[in-house]
């Protein structure tokens, strides 16, 4: 898949601005901005894939586009939701079971269950983004692209967060999730299967990436099939 982007912003015929500098004028200026890109992600050989990039490289721009691709138009679709329902849970697709929305809430990091009685409106940042998460997930279109993702958590939070959401779309097997993110801290707890950088124009793929789990939470995860020595009581 191959994106090709212009993004163009034309000022004002005159645009008057005032700094604790001086004022100065802008007259008449046209911007452009140019993307190209080269994404290699059609197919079923992946199921977690990562765009990331510094604020304003284009992550957002090229990520809408995917949908709108040949190869990917009515199988991909970009998350931006809207809650109405006095309960969000009500506004997941109506198909689901009770048990179905819980697992989904759960599976995110969301395992509140008198917070779900709440309208979205009353919920905190970081819970509206694990809100998001699970009804993205339980969307119908096969590759779900997300936005922002964990921009709005703790970073220890949104580390193990990122493993949680990967192990479930990998428990789905067709299910194919993008996250775009700034945030470089929790691609190895995506473990994705490839990764485009915004800043390097690099796309890697999964045998590519050598780069390890190294956080403190790791002994949290990962608690089997260790020696933890002489136990004496």
């Amino acid at each position: 898949m191959n994106v090709d982007l212009t993004l163009k912003w034309h000022a004002p015929e005159t645009f008057r601005a005032q700094s604790i500098i001086g004022t100065y004028d802008l007259k008449d200026v046209k911007l452009e901005k140019r993307i190209r890109c080269s994404l290699p992600i059609e197919g079923d050989w992946w199921q977690v894939g990562v765009i990331v990039g510094k604020s304003g490289s284009g992550k957002s721009s090229v990520a809408r586009q995917i949908p709108e691709t040949e190869y990917f138009k009515g199988k991909a679709v970009y998350v931006d939701f809207k809650y109405s329902a006095p309960d969000f849970p009500d506004d997941f697709p109506a198909d689901l079971s009770v048990k179905e929305v819980g697992e989904a809430l759960c599976s995110s990091g969301f395992a509140e269950p008198p917070a779900w009685l709440k309208s979205y409106s009353c919920l905190s940042t970081g819970q509206k983004m694990r809100v998001d998460i699970a009804r993205a997930l339980c969307l119908p279109e096969k590759v779900v692209i997300f936005d922002e993702f964990t921009s709005v958590v703790d970073r220890e939070v949104a580390k193990i967060s990122a493993f949680a959401i990967s192990r479930n779309v990998r428990r789905n097997v067709g299910r194919q999730f993008i996250a775009v993110t700034c945030h470089f801290d929790v691609v190895d707890w995506l473990e994705p299967d490839w990764t485009y950088n915004m800043d390097t124009n690099e796309f890697v793929k999964k045998n590519e990436i050598t780069q390890q789990l190294s956080s403190r939470f790791i002994s949290a995860i990962y608690p089997c099939g260790r020696s933890f020595g002489s136990i004496i009581i």
